[in-house]
């Protein structure tokens, strides 16, 4: 991840960081990188800011953008989740097996990288709107289409479709509500932007319990209003305009004459300059994409299959898991801002661990707990993320990189579900009447330990910008692909007339 050697400190490369905005692990020889993985993670403990202080930092139209893009987001989730929990009315309906419809799952998230590099690319040259609003668009066509499909093969080509319009999201929703946030605010916003993902969990699972075999038609009503929040999500984009980092980058990218021209120079000095950066923000990402789908989306099937949960205690164990979640992700992103990224990963990966056992082998009420503060550790990681992936990220193709990053991270790890079922039906347990049992608990047990053995090491090898200059003046990229120094007179110029 580097080529010249470094001589600094630890407490001299953090003060150069902030203020050249030049990354220290880009200075360094390979042999002082890896010997200052475990220096650098001592937590920074930098003073811990007054939450509300903090969150007062943000002017209106920074809440506003953060806003939409956690609308955005949950949304995104609340339609990736309706297929986790109606996995045994889909099987019914088609004349499959639970497994079989985890495919569903699946198919989405192996295309969600489609997406992510279709919607990323288009992100980073015409803007964070428009981008925004197609995929809106998408999500009303295509949760539609799912309700009305008729056979399995329906089913899977319409999820398809929906794992490319959903991987689109990401980036745009994590560059719209960040790239403008005060520095000092970047971890809780951070926190509070991933938790629409547990929000939009937490409303698929309520939404389920109103709509499926409630009100007719078995499972599609819950898919049908889904098609309908994207509407008003839509109109609230539009209603906003472009973030100021994007316009700034659009002013010096118009200075220099060449808009395309610039924009596929810039690319191809990012990718000369951070791909290997590109190649471990996928392993990170594939790690966090396996706690996430790995402690999620099988669990309902758990309570309800091994345990025997009814409708609405199993939604009542889902509703507590993602309020641990939401807690969780805004405590951790907050609490990263005083003890460092990587540090904060990695403490609560050593703490979800911990909880595993409980999580999935307690059978009576007391599992209720043991699910929030699982979730809560699962999405307190995840909490951190957003912004750890904006800051390593170069800031010309912010968004495709920190998109693509996370949906290739979710293609790697898109066979979560299938995998667990397909091994928890090698352990039978007694069936109750005609329904067959399977010991789904000790599976995702010891599936997770390993994924969270897996994401300390991947974390543990990683670098940390934290609080790194979105701005274009520190963008070096960019004047290596234009030649050009982004503080001259005209681009200064350009700058100021954006914004």
């Amino acid at each position: 991840m580097a080529e010249k050697h470094s001589d600094l400190s630890p407490q001299d490369e953090r003060l150069e960081q902030q203020y050249t905005n030049e990354p220290p692990a880009q200075s360094m020889s390979i042999g002082r990188y890896i010997a200052t993985r475990f220096t650098t993670l001592v937590p920074p403990m930098d003073k811990a800011p007054n939450p509300i202080r903090v969150l007062g930092l943000l002017n209106r139209q920074q809440w506003m953008f953060f806003l939409v893009g956690f609308a955005g987001w949950t949304w995104d989730a609340f339609d990736f989740f309706t297929v986790s929990l109606t996995v045994h009315d889909l099987a019914k309906e088609f004349g499959k097996t639970n497994t079989d419809i985890t495919w569903g799952i699946t198919t989405v998230l192996m295309l969600r990288s489609v997406g992510a590099i279709i919607f990323g690319i288009a992100s980073d040259r015409y803007g964070r709107k428009w981008p925004f609003v197609v995929n809106n668009i998408l999500f009303i066509v295509l949760e539609l289409g799912t309700g009305f499909c008729n056979t399995y093969e329906q089913f899977l080509g319409v999820r398809a479709l929906f794992g490319i319009a959903m991987g689109g999201l990401y980036g745009n929703a994590a560059a719209t509500a960040l790239e403008d946030c005060p520095e000092e605010a970047r971890g809780i916003i951070s926190g509070m932007l991933q938790q629409g993902y547990a929000f939009g969990y937490l409303l698929a699972t309520v939404f389920a319990r109103a709509f499926v075999n409630t009100v007719g038609h078995g499972w599609r009503p819950l898919y049908w209003f889904g098609a309908g929040p994207p509407v008003l999500i839509i109109a609230f984009r539009l209603c906003l305009p472009e973030t100021n980092a994007y316009l700034e980058r659009r002013a010096v990218r118009e200075a220099s004459d060449n808009i395309s021209k610039t924009f596929i120079a810039e690319g191809k000095v990012a990718l000369k300059n951070h791909w290997l950066l590109l190649l471990y923000l996928i392993t990170l990402t594939t790690g966090l994409n396996f706690l996430a789908h790995g402690s999620q989306d099988l669990y309902p099937t758990l309570l309800e299959n091994q345990y025997g949960f009814s409708s609405d205690k199993v939604t009542v164990t889902q509703v507590v898991a993602n309020l641990g979640a939401i807690t969780g992700g805004t405590m951790v992103g907050y609490g990263s801002q005083i003890f460092g990224r990587r540090f904060s990963i990695i403490f609560f990966c050593v703490i979800g661990g911990a909880l595993v056992y409980p999580y999935t082998f307690v059978s009576n009420n007391g599992i209720i707990a043991a699910a929030f503060f699982e979730q809560f550790c699962v999405q307190g990681i995840w909490g951190v993320v957003p912004i750890h992936l904006m800051e390593l990220s170069p800031g010309s193709f912010r968004t495709f990189v920190v998109g693509t990053s996370y949906q290739l991270g979710s293609l790697v790890s898109s066979a979560s579900s299938t995998i667990e079922s397909t091994i928890g039906e090698r352990f039978p347990l007694p069936p109750k009447g005609d329904t067959k049992r399977y010991d789904y608990g000790k599976v995702i047990c010891i599936f997770m330990g390993c994924v969270y053995a897996y994401q300390i090491i991947a974390t543990l090898a990683g670098p940390e910008y934290k609080n790194r200059k979105f701005d274009v003046a520190h963008d070096h990229d960019f004047e290596e692909a234009t030649g050009h120094a982004t503080h001259t007179e005209v681009f200064d110029k350009k700058r100021a007339e954006s914004v």
